[in-house]
Order: structure tokens, then C-alpha cells, then sequence
């Protein structure tokens, strides 16, 4: 079945290859920009991306290509799958390209990733107001073994997507619902920036199981690193999160209630969860610390949230512990400040009101 909706993916990672073979194989016009030679020489080799796992074929894109203009060009939605250490470059680089035409969906965004783009938009001299969107989680999981090919080990069946202004959600999240009718409007970037799972399940789990990344064993991540008590310890961590939502006036789900969601499995323990879903039965763990699950999940997930839980007065101490000790066992001091701090974001200048204000309506106080 053909479509119309012309898709850019910004990305030819795990998700970027996964999610571009995938929306070729529905029907849609598909073309990749990735920054890694092999990756898009090979994809034009081939003429697509070959998808196996739960979803099965051969994509066909019109192409891959290293030149960010080439990509966006003509493109209705540009989809930003690369990880959030890159955001601010990709900002950059799509800023002198981007028309008030095309919507710009930030794929997962981590914690207050569309309030990041936007600042590095607006600080670029990008002259059209351009709403970002967000989701909170990548639709998959999945793995690129190499160049040109993409596995899905499963698709999350609840996933939100919020635009930043809140009152421009309704057409990114049209474009979203025709290739993944199980997306659903969050209120707010709040909604998808505080339900980001990663934010819970990366940092502690690698830092505690430091021993086996350090080790000569292979163990898997989800089944053998979700200890009960490393699992006790991640819920703990969740509660702050919770109270953060809470805090701006957001019910979310606990990040077992969210593997119910997203995954339909459930237990009486996070760590029981785990082992129940199917999807994560060949996720391995790293091998080396220095892996997104710390380079990303820290200053672009667990910052923010602390950051934000400051603003709202509430104490963080378990994010903080977890987010000192990645800085201290990476010894480098500037780990954390260069993560999205408010200040970076642009909104170190707002109070709480001012701050929601914002978000929903994109007024910024004067």
C-alpha cells in the first residue's frame, strides 16, 4: 500500500534503520541521513534495510545520505532517532534546512528533549516557529547487527507523544497515528519527558552491576541485571519520579505499571517483571561502562529530572546519588553540568508557573 506522508529519519542506528525499514515496508516514502559512511553506502547498496524479528521483509528507501539538506528536502516529518548526546548538533544541522511546512519529532527525546531543540533552534537563528514533538520511549526494541539490516525484538503497545507547544500537538501526532495507530496525545513534554523509562532502567542497573560490564562473563542486561534488590532500589528511584509528575499535576504509571502497558507483562517485583518479557530475552549487557545507558541516560535523562524536581522544591536523593556516582566513576567534573541543566534549556530564568506556561503555550515570561 502506498502513502503520501514523506518521511526523513535522522539516524541509522538501532532505531533509525529499525523504524526507517519498517515505515518502507507500510508504504511510506522513506530517506535516512546517518553521519557514518558504511552505514548509508551500504543502505544505498542494497537499496533499503532487510527487517527480521517480529516484523519480517525487505524496506526499500528512496535513500540514505550523509547531507542533512539532501535528507530534509521535501520530507513532511522529520524524525530524529539518533541518541540524545546528539541532539543539540542534529538542532544545529537541521536548523538552516527545516521549513514551517514539516514537523520535527524528536524519537525518543529522553527527559526534555524538544525543549532542547528548540533552544538550540531559537539560538540558531532558525526564523519560523516550528513546534517539536516528543515521544517518550522508542516504539521497538531492537538491534542493528550491522550496516543495512535491523531487528525488532518487540513494539511497545503504549506510547505517548507530546508537542512543544502543548496546544500544536494535534497534527505531529496524526502523522505518528497513521504508521502507529497505539500512540497516544500527552498533555504536555512533561508527560513524555517524565515517562521516560530509560531514565530509570539504564543508569542504576549498569552502575550496580559494574562487576559484570568489568567482567570476562556475557550476561543478559534485563534477565540477570534486575536483581531483586537492584530492582527494589530502580522502584525506589521511580517514586521520586512519580512525585516529580505529580508535582506538575501528572498521573503517570510506575515503571512496572509501564512495562504492563507497553510490553502486557506483569509481576509482583520489577525484577520478576523483567524476566517475564519476552522482548528483552536477548538483550545482552554492555561490556564497558561508557555505553549510552550512562552517556545519555545521565545529563539527558536523570539531570533534567533533577533539575526539575529543584524547581518544584522536592528532594531527588536517589537520582542525585545514582547521577554523582556516574560522574565520579567517569572522573570527569563537567558530566553533569553539561547534561540539560535548566540554564542550558533556557529556563533557568522561569518559575514553575512561568515554566508550564511556556510549555503549553510557548509564551516565554518577559
Amino acid at each position: 500500500m502506498s502513502r503520501k506522508t514523506k518521511w526523513a529519519i535522522v539516524g541509522g542506528g538501532n532505531g533509525g534503520q529499525s523504524v526507517a525499514g519498517h515505515l518502507a515496508l507500510m508504504g511510506y516514502p522513506v530517506r535516512l541521513y546517518d553521519i557514518f559512511p558504511n552505514t548509508v553506502n551500504r543502505i544505498n547498496e542494497q537499496g533499503g534495510i532487510k527487517i527480521g524479528g517480529v516484523v519480517e521483509g525487505f524496506g526499500k528507501l528512496e535513500f540514505a545520505t550523509l547531507d542533512m539538506g539532501k535528507a530534509l528536502a521535501g520530507a513532511d516529518v522529520v524524525l530524529v532517532t539518533a541518541p540524545a548526546t546528539a541532539h543539540r548538533t542534529i538542532a544545529r544541522e537541521c536548523a538552516p534546512h527545516l521549513t514551517d511546512r514539516q514537523i520535527v519529532i524528536i524519537h525518543p527525546s529522553a527527559t526534555c528533549g524538544a525543549l532542547e531543540f528548540n533552544e538550540v533552534l531559537r539560538k540558531s537563528g532558525c526564523g519560523i516557529d516550528l513546534p517539536v514533538a516528543e515521544t517518550n520511549s522508542l516504539i521497538y526494541t531492537c538491534r542493528s547487527p550491522r550496516p543495512g539490516e535491523a531487528e525488532i525484538l518487540g513494539i511497545k503497545q503504549d506510547l505517548v507523544l507530546a508537542t512543544l507547544p502543548a496546544d500544536k500537538n494535534t497534527r505531529a501526532l496524526e502523522c505518528f497515528q497513521e504508521a502507529f495507530p497505539q500512540i497516544k496525545a500527552g498533555r504536555n513534554i512533561l508527560e513524555t519527558g517524565l515517562g521516560n523509562a530509560n531514565a530509570v532502567m539504564h543508569p542504576t542497573p549498569s552502575i550496580l552491576n559494574l562487576s559484570l560490564i568489568e567482567s570476562r562473563h556475557e550476561w543478559l542486561y534485563y534477565w540477570e541485571g534486575i536483581t531483586p534488590t537492584i530492582g527494589a532500589f530502580v522502584e525506589a528511584l521511580d517514586e521520586e519520579r512519580l512525585a516529580l509528575a505529580k508535582s506538575f499535576g501528572l498521573d503517570l504509571p510506575s515503571i512496572r505499571e509501564w512495562y504492563r502497558l507497553a510490553y502486557g507483562v506483569e509481576g509482583q517485583s520489577l525484577s520478576e517483571v523483567c524476566r517475564k518479557n519476552p522482548a528483552y530475552e536477548k538483550v545482552k549487557g554492555q561490556k564497558e561502562l561508557r555505553t549510552r545507558y550512562i552517556l545519555e541516560d545521565i545529563p539527558y535523562s536523570l539531570v533534567p529530572m533533577i533539575e526539575l524536581g529543584r524547581m518544584q522544591g522536592l528532594s531527588m536523593d536517589r537520582m542525585d546519588v545514582i547521577a554523582r556516582l556516574g560522574q565520579y566513576l567517569l572522573r570527569d567534573d563537567c558530566f553533569l553540568a553539561n547534561g540539560r541543566t535548566l540554564k542550558n534549556l533556557g529556563v533557568d530564568n522561569m518559575n514553575s508557573g512561568q515554566f508550564i506556561r511556556f510549555i503549553q503555550t510557548g509564551e516565554r515570561p518577559v
